[in-house]
């Protein structure tokens, strides 16, 4: 997937108003997985995301954080400055064009560091318990 594609793609799921907004989000909620994920995954998930956002992944500097969805949404809304409901929806949008970008082991992969409730904001509800 291009970038102009996955801004594309997460500013239709997140109905932002410019495709600036959607890249302000993308590469915040991107920052944010990031730091949640093992350094090795970081370098496996920047291989599949377009060339110019791989870069908000490498630069969080992935340290496999242990925190649930209510952290990472507060995280998201720090990094945005939105409200926390508001950082799940940025979350949702970004998340879920990451996983139809990513081939499916990969978004395994991602998954499989993850509690289940993250499973909704990758657009995969059916893999919450």
């Amino acid at each position: 997937m291009q970038q102009h594609e996955f801004l594309a793609r997460v500013r239709e799921l997140g109905e932002y108003s410019d495709a600036g907004e959607a890249e302000r989000v993308t590469r915040a909620v991107l920052g944010v997985l990031a730091t949640r994920l093992r350094p090795d995954e970081v370098e496996d998930v920047a291989a599949q995301v377009p060339e110019t956002l791989d870069e908000a992944l490498r630069e969080a500097d992935g340290r496999g954080e242990s925190f649930g969805v209510e952290e990472f949404c507060h995280r998201v809304a720090q990094a945005t400055g939105a409200r926390p409901r508001t950082a799940e929806w940025d979350a949702s949008a970004v998340l879920t064009t990451l996983a139809e970008a990513v081939t499916g082991g990969q978004l395994n992969q991602i998954l499989s560091q993850l509690p289940s409730g993250y499973a909704p904001l990758f657009g995969k509800p059916e893999l919450a318990d």
